[in-house]
């Protein structure tokens, strides 16, 4: 239930705060006064698409938002806010949605955001829209079927069956795949296994590149190496002014003057730690180059063995970064490869195991399409009684309405993603017409009452809460619109109604009556919606029934009022919307 709205800067509304009530409301005022942008904004926290259209004018972001209370009985929606961790308090969740001329949009469900489409399928468990074209919905034969189930109450059944569906479409992608796969599978195994023998033949180690670039450039460039190293153990430890020779003069040096002044340790620990660590290099530098010879067979041999690895990894290696950047690379090729030839030496058993799959996914949905369209026959009966009566007491006595429920084939068992069943919405309004489908009903108001219909016989069997008609008594009037509030008054015992309505038979109804209406204000114009009280009410009905609140007016309001009236407020709550 819609319990509280807030609007801000939508359109030509600058702020407005409304509180609402359980049962039947309606919105009243002349054409052009507003009311249109209550329903738009209310589009808008719904989910509906939008742009920065409907920013005010001279401000940078428009937003509504709404507490909404959750019944208990509507366990979608709960579950919908448990799936996603947001929590319910005391019953009610608040709803922002904002919309800044850059063309963002912010959505927040208990501060928590969400995109526009998880707005769009939870606020679908709560509300339902039926604005002024929303009869256009009749016209297509896809939502048929999703008025049927609802109404037998087969969301779930349908639902299983689609996933089976699916799952068994998928299946059958996967072998035709498979079938493909077969034709090339010998020379796919054939080339693999070259490539796996092709890797272990040259047994690559890891950082053995790495170690043969080192190395292949040491013995490239071994004369220029050579004479830097003779250079630096000739300053190092080879010449009579050598780097060791001097420290070695220094420490003896330092022993006798330490003998003489004993505050000179501390320098001579760190000069002969210097000399240990000098000899030590000195000697492992030795090492070094004692063992440093040119060998031209040894540069060939690196180069060849690096040519070969260097091959493997650009047929095998991969890109130029992460894994595939050394040995590594051609390592996991030869696992992959491996793998890959199990899989496709696993191909036969595979098919069989698949096939098997697919026969048992044929045979559940040959066993589920004739419950389904079983149980859709017999909903589609009672719900063609109901909606016929429903449309008698709309001023439609000689209309017969039926949901017609076919074969998708004409022999066997033909399906779809749903079902078995093609389902039509057939209509004869008038005596001796044969049925034909409601796309070639040309009155809006006869396709207004059968929504009409249909929204009431369908409202006892789903837990949508609140229910909003935008001009429903669109092409009506007379005994018809009194029978349309009398439904709408019906519907109302069950569930929230929001009504944007010219009908005076049909306001008079209402619940609560809300009033849109323009007004100047320091020379600018606004909209302001007034909570009407028991007179204002009566003056706003009078306006309605004769465009004044005349005395014949006044008092064809008065008898209304106490012929149909209930509900009339004693309070008054306004707010105004400048332009």
């Amino acid at each position: 239930m819609l319990e509280e709205i807030s609007i801000k800067n939508y359109a030509l509304i600058d702020s407005l705060s409304l509180t609402f009530q359980n049962g039947f409301n309606v919105l009243t005022g002349e054409t052009g006064a507003g009311k249109s942008i209550i329903v738009g904004s209310l589009s808008f926290l719904l989910g509906g698409k939008t742009d920065g259209g409907v920013i005010r004018t001279g401000t940078d972001e428009a937003s509504v938002s709404a507490v909404v209370s959750i019944g208990n009985s509507n366990k979608d929606a709960l579950d919908w806010l448990s799936s996603r961790d947001i929590r319910i308090e005391d019953g009610q969740v608040i709803v922002r949605r904002g919309i800044k001329s850059s063309g963002r949009s912010t959505i927040y469900i208990q501060n928590v955001p969400v995109s526009r489409t998880d707005l769009a399928e939870f606020m679908s468990l709560l509300f339902d829209l039926h604005g002024q074209h929303s009869h256009e919905t009749l016209m297509h034969d896809e939502n048929y079927r999703k008025y049927l189930d609802g109404f037998a109450r087969l969301e779930h059944e349908t639902n299983d069956f689609n996933r089976v569906f699916l799952d068994l479409a998928g299946k059958r992608r996967i072998l035709e795949t498979q079938a493909g796969m077969e034709k090339d599978r010998e020379t796919r195994i054939e080339m693999l296994r070259y490539a796996i023998d092709e890797i272990m033949a040259a047994h690559p180690q890891k950082g053995e590149i790495q170690e043969l670039e080192n190395e292949a450039a040491r013995l490239g460039d071994f004369e220029k190496l050579i004479g830097y190293v003779n250079n630096a153990a000739e300053a190092f430890f080879d010449d009579d002014t050598s780097a060791l020779l001097l420290v070695r003069r220094a420490r003896t040096s330092l022993e006798s003057a330490a003998d003489i002044d004993g505050s000179l340790s501390a320098i001579l620990k760190r000069v002969e730690d210097l000399f240990y660590e000098a000899e030590d290099i000195a000697e492992e530098f030795r090492n070094y180059r004692d063992i440093l010879s040119y060998n031209p067979e040894r540069l060939e041999e690196v180069e060849e063995r690096l040519n070969v690895l260097l091959k493997l990894k650009k047929k095998y290696g991969g890109s130029n970064t992460g894994l595939f950047n050394s040995e590594d690379g051609i390592l996991a090729y030869k696992e992959k490869a491996a793998a890959e030839i199990e899989s496709l030496s696993r191909l036969e058993e595979n098919r069989d195991k698949l096939k098997a799959e697919i026969t048992a996914l044929e045979q559940e949905i040959a066993n589920r399409a004739p419950v389904l369209t079983g149980k859709r026959r017999d909903a589609a009966r009672m719900l063609s009684g109901k909606i016929t009566e429903s449309l008698t007491y709309l001023g439609m006595p000689h209309a017969r309405f039926e949901v017609e429920v076919t074969n998708k084939g004409e022999t066997g068992l033909v399906c779809g993603p749903w079902g078995a069943d093609n389902i039509r919405f057939l209509i004869s309004a008038n005596v001796g017409e044969p049925l034909k489908e409601l796309s070639r009903i040309a009155s809006g108001g006869e396709l207004s009452r059968v929504m009409l219909a249909i929204k009431t016989v369908l409202s006892d069997a789903d837990v949508l809460e609140t229910l909003v008609f935008d001009e429903i008594d669109a092409g009506i009037g007379g005994e018809v619109a009194v029978a349309v509030g009398e439904y709408l008054v019906r519907i109302g015992k069950m569930k929230q109604i929001f009504c944007v309505t010219h009908l005076a038979s049909i306001a008079v109804r209402a619940d609560n009556h809300l009033k849109v209406e323009k007004r100047n204000d320091a020379g600018r114009t606004s909209t302001g919606v007034t909570q009407l009280n028991r007179e204002e009410r009566r003056t706003e009905i009078a306006r309605m029934l004769a465009g004044d609140a005349g005395v014949a007016a006044l008092a064809h309001a008065d008898e209304m009022l106490v012929k149909y009236g209930k509900g009339v407020n004693d309070g008054r709550r306004q707010a105004a919307i400048p332009e």
